[in-house]
């Protein structure tokens, strides 16, 4: 569960070396006051380089800079007709020659400062952002002939405006960035996103713009509506109050001494204008139906979209779930990819303290350049890449076509009951009336449970009401591997679960938990007020899809280093099963 919100902790000439008088001015007033006391000798080597527009800076020149790159800094409006100026810092191979244009990866987002990404960092001179640096270096990105760029969000780092998550004014800043990357003259106009978690979220909203210059998205567990990230079914999580404080945090930090004038005027946009107060503010709107949350359903908004899309997302994600995610995937009618599996919030490169890759699979710097090479240069692949490669809870890899693969979808009725809305932490092992269990009969064969699970029922009484599913063994020990909550206010209800991807064993059982919203804890991070009431349920329908596991095509990959942790913390003791009373059948291929 979210834990900490969206956050992720991890012009044409030839470079010169020459620092200009301009670039000495914009080294700040530490050098300033060395020279005003004579303390400047010949001896004394210059500060690291700032870059302008005009005057590019290399690696040589200012540590910061990516190697291989020569970076300049520019302003330009957003899309919207506001008075918002964005920043951009601009990577290019060092050696371009005069005239020749590349394609772009562009990422825009929150975390691009030069102070530091989630705080001030300390660093001794500014400088570009290494936040992708892995990605330009894992794929030899200059070598190959591309360029990166790096635009700060409206509210962030050089950019002025107030912080606008998802919503109409980020919109804009996404669609002026992609057309500004397009127009510039080292341009071939042809641009790709990149990012992760804030920042693939921007290339979701990239892709739902319909822009004729994005040719390509990659985004690594993004939030495909923020309403459900903040909110599950009326039910306040704990975002509605860290995502703010978070991003107006971030919004906050300083900039640098020898940030250019413009860079700390922008910069200094939020002490004479409200921002962190209206951002604070509006993620206290509770009606989904509002405008506030309308704008920022980029499930709904990917309707008929198509830009070619390449996603991650962990099915055990605790800070950016997987819910929406079949649905925007479904509204998007262009060719996808996807690595999908039981890992957290981490990169498709990212390695585990020991060295093993957090999700579990190898390549994914090959596979991403080579989806760019394809979509921005229209180089055929050299590798069969297959289009989704998923890590079921077993730890095995398959290949597939599309996500979800259904074979049969039934909707099982279960029997109703009733339980106390008090939020004490329940047991599975006793009986303590604020949650009652219905159990199927075991399993004929191995059933995956994939897609989006969704219940349905009829409620007398008004709270809350969470339900989760458990993968039972024969012994009674259970791992509960989905869950959602909604308020309650008597009558007809229905809600979809998250998206999931599980494999039950044959003879294990599907446990379906219904009461109240637990106590806050690892795997609960709602902030509900409990009626104190009994609810009762009644016409209790779950609706599944299956898919057979003896269809699978293996693909290569290991398992997931999270895998181990979340079976860990989300199995029960030895679990009362009780009376079976449903059945889940067979999945028929």
């Amino acid at each position: 569960m979210s834990t900490s919100p969206v956050i992720d902790v991890n012009p044409k000439k030839p470079p010169t070396s020459r620092i200009t008088a301009a670039r000495l001015v914009a080294a700040g007033a530490a050098m300033s006051l060395l020279v005003g006391l004579g303390a400047w000798s010949q001896s004394s080597s210059a500060a690291p380089a700032v870059a302008t527009a005009e005057d590019a800076v290399t690696h040589a020149e200012n540590e910061r800079v990516a190697k291989g790159a020569r970076w300049t800094q520019h302003y330009f409006p957003s899309s919207d007709g506001s008075d918002v100026e964005l920043h951009a810092d601009v990577l290019l191979p060092e050696n371009l020659p005069e005239g020749e244009k590349v394609p772009v990866v562009l990422s825009v987002g929150a975390y691009f400062g030069h102070s530091g990404q989630l705080e001030d960092e300390k660093h001794p001179h500014t400088g570009p952002s290494n936040r992708f640096y892995d990605f330009i270096e894992g794929t030899d990105l200059f070598s190959r002939g591309y360029a990166f760029v790096m635009v700060d969000q409206r509210g962030f780092g050089g950019s002025t405006g107030c912080l606008d998550f998802q919503g109409p004014g980020e919109q804009a800043d996404v669609k002026a960035a992609i057309d500004w990357a397009a127009t510039q003259p080292w341009s071939t106009g042809a641009v790709g996103m990149y990012g992760k978690s804030y920042d693939a979220i921007t290339g979701l909203i990239g892709n739902n713009l319909n822009q004729d210059a994005l040719k390509a998205v990659v985004a690594q567990e993004p939030i495909w509506d923020l309403y459900r990230n903040i909110r599950s079914n009326g039910v306040p999580r704990s975002t509605i109050g860290n995502v703010a404080t978070s991003y107006n945090r971030i919004a906050t930090l300083p900039p640098l001494p020898d940030d250019d004038e413009r860079y700390r005027t922008n910069a200094a946009y939020e002490k004479t204008h409200p921002c962190v107060a209206v951002n604070s503010i509006q993620y206290l709107t509770a009606a989904y139906e509002s405008e506030f949350w309308q704008t920022r359903d980029l499930a709904r908004q990917a309707k008929g979209s198509d830009t070619p899309l390449f996603i991650t997302q962990g099915f055990t994600e605790w800070n950016t779930e997987p819910e929406a995610m079949e649905e925007y995937l479904t509204n998007h009618q262009g060719p996808q990819r996807g690595w999908l599996g039981p890992w957290d919030h981490k990169r498709g490169n990212e390695r585990a303290a020991d060295g093993r890759l957090e999700m579990g699979r190898d390549g994914w710097f090959a596979e991403t350049i080579s989806f760019f090479d394809q979509y921005l240069l229209g180089v055929k692949p050299t590798v069969a890449y297959p289009p989704y490669a998923i890590q079921d809870n077993n730890g095995r890899w398959r290949a597939q076509d599309t996500w979800p693969v259904v074979d049969s979808s039934p909707t099982l009725a279960l029997p109703g009951g009733r339980y106390l809305d008090d939020s004490a932490e329940g047991d599975p092992e006793v009986d303590t009336g604020n949650s009652f269990y219905r159990w199927s009969r075991p399993l004929r064969q191995a059933t995956r449970v994939t897609g989006t699970p969704r219940l349905s029922l009829t409620a007398r009484g008004h709270g809350n009401l969470m339900v989760r599913l458990y993968d039972v063994a024969p012994d009674g020990t259970g791992v509960f591997f989905n869950e959602q909550v909604a308020l309650v206010n008597g009558g007809r209800l229905a809600l979809d679960l998250k998206s999931n991807d599980w494999t039950l064993a044959a003879g294990h059982r599907l446990a379906v938990q219904i009461g109240t919203i637990q106590a806050p804890g690892l795997f609960s991070d709602w902030t509900d007020t409990p009626s104190n009431r009994t609810i009762t349920v009644e016409d209790v329908r779950l609706h599944l899809d299956l898919d057979d596991p003896r269809d699978d095509r293996p693909t290569a990959g290991d398992r997931a280093v999270y895998l181990d942790t979340y079976t860990a913390l989300s199995t029960t003791g030895k679990m009362p099963v009780g009376k079976p009373s449903f059945t889940v059948p067979a999945p028929r291929r």
